[in-house]
């Protein structure tokens, strides 16, 4: 859609950079998947707490062995440019994502449909688990049970486009989402105006700029002087915006994992007792408090606050250099050894990996901090050639498996996201079982058990899981800091006039 939006108090948010591509099918960063919130529905999507809600579809169920799901589509929805959007579209926008040589960036969450893994490589002329029956259901056929199947189709990939779109589809999309697409100037802003009818009630606001603002210095300057409805508190700067703010912050514990992989394959850290004493060598309370204003919740395993699974009772690893030094000495290390730790080039960890450096030091552990570009670092972690790697993981949906399936199942070692290249046999069936079990409670089970072994083993230094801190403008109303990046539509966000 072209056209200027209307003159006058609208939203103003911020991008780190500009999207990839408003197309949903190339979507393979935060910055587009948020973009992609705005303009397009899916099947089901997240609200601002994490929680799986309604979207394009009213209501969807499983059968008993949890391979088959039945999505109900609400009547009447058109895309923005007036095309109806029925079961048929959803059908045809997942063939799209998957089609061969369409350059989809991440087709991972649509690969459990029968015959789409298939179809992707070309090898089938259609997706064999997707049935139109009518115009206002669709059902999927999976290649076997997975009780995480509706949280996938929230992805943005997953998200709904018309038939028949041009080449310059992803630069202009039409979606049928609450934003409609104005106007975007490549590395400066982008604009979007209310879709005044959408299904699930018009934005508040008139318009939404979002402008690409890279350095955190710049953002809080635009925001100190009135030109960003919200910013990011960086995690240095938060005592200055806590004493000139104080009524505008926000927080909320973000679903994450601040962590250090230690690769489970390489010399020393094969041996588990090494891995324990590299835990317990670390000052990690102190570390949180002085580098990140005590902005994080000390990580006693890999599932965070909130999520199902999380053990509020398991006590983290204490700081003993002196059982640390043990540890080493009855590994066969008493005098310690050397290692390099990757990571990337963000503020942050510039100073956490210095003071781990100095921590492990007390124990004999030399660690050498090599710093690249985040491309770089992902290259080296995955194939295996870094010791420890110092990162993060947001979760792409809000369940316990998106913290146990591609951070420590043996299939996914390297590439996947298994940066430990932890291989447990034991845990890889637990694992499986928490992604296929119908039953709730044994999902809470198992999640809970999972998380507890994952900590036993020790593949990670575990650090903390950090908290956001956000401030929003005095007259802007209805914003809130969203669980998942994808969650926070802007719909009920206003200026007060």
């Amino acid at each position: 859609m072209g056209g200027e939006p209307p003159v006058g108090a609208g939203l103003a948010y911020y991008l780190s950079a500009d999207p990839a591509s408003l197309d949903p099918a190339l979507s393979s960063d935060v910055q587009s998947g948020e973009m992609i919130a705005l303009l397009f529905d899916n099947l089901v999507q997240f609200d601002t707490e994490g929680r799986l809600v309604p979207g394009l579809a009213t209501r969807w169920e499983s059968d008993r062995t949890g391979t088959a799901y039945t999505f109900h589509l609400r009547a009447g929805v058109r895309f923005h440019d007036g095309r109806p959007l029925d079961a048929r579209a959803v059908r045809a926008s997942i063939l799209r994502a998957l089609a061969p040589g369409s350059r989809a960036a991440r087709q991972w969450p649509l690969l459990p449909i029968a015959g789409a893994r298939e179809y992707a490589a070309g090898t089938a002329r259609t997706v064999s688990g997707m049935a139109v029956p009518d115009d206002s259901t669709i059902r999927f056929t999976l290649t076997g049970p997975l009780n995480i199947f509706p949280t996938l189709l929230a992805m943005p990939v997953a998200a709904v486009v018309p038939d028949s779109t041009a080449p310059s589809f992803g630069q202009a999309p039409v979606g049928s989402g609450p934003w409609r697409f104005v106007s975007w100037r490549h590395d400066d802003a982008l604009v979007f105006a209310r879709n005044r009818r959408y299904w699930g009630g018009p934005p508040r606001a008139d318009t939404l700029t979002v402008r690409i603002i890279p350095e955190a210095v710049t953002q809080a300057a635009e925001y100190e002087t009135g030109n960003l409805s919200v910013v990011e508190i960086p995690f240095g700067e938060t005592r200055r915006w806590e004493l000139a703010h104080p009524d505008e912050l926000q927080q909320r514990p973000a679903i994450r994992d601040l962590y250090i992989a230690m690769n489970t394959t390489r010399g020393p850290l094969r041996d588990l007792r090494v891995r324990r004493a590299l835990n317990l060598a670390i000052d990690v309370e102190t570390i949180l408090r002085t580098q990140m204003a005590g902005r994080g919740v000390r990580a006693a395993g890999a599932i965070p606050p909130g999520i199902m699974g999380y053990d509020s009772t398991r006590a983290p690893y204490p700081w003993d250099t002196a059982a640390a030094r043990r540890l080493l000495a009855e590994a066969g290390y008493p005098d310690g050894f050397r290692l390099q730790l990757w990571r990337n080039q963000r503020t942050e960890l510039v100073r956490i990996a210095q003071a781990v450096q100095q921590d492990l030091a007390r124990i004999g552990v030399s660690v050498e901090i090599v710093e690249r570009d985040a491309p770089s670092v992902r290259a080296a972690v995955r194939n295996g050639r870094a010791d420890l790697y110092l990162g993060d993981w947001y979760a792409d949906y809000p369940d316990p498996e998106n913290f146990s399936y591609p951070l420590f199942h043996s299939s996914n070692a390297g590439p996947g996201g298994n940066y430990a290249f932890l291989r447990d046999s034991t845990l890889d069936a637990m694992i499986i079982r928490v992604r296929s079990t119908p039953d709730t409670a044994e999902k809470a089970r198992l999640a809970r058990e999972i998380d507890g072994r994952v900590f036993g083993l020790a593949p990670w230094i575990f650090l903390w899981f950090p908290v956001d801190e956000w401030a929003m403008q005095p007259d802007v109303k209805g914003w809130r800091i969203p669980a998942v990046f994808t969650g926070q539509r802007w719909t009920q966000a206003d200026r007060v006039r």
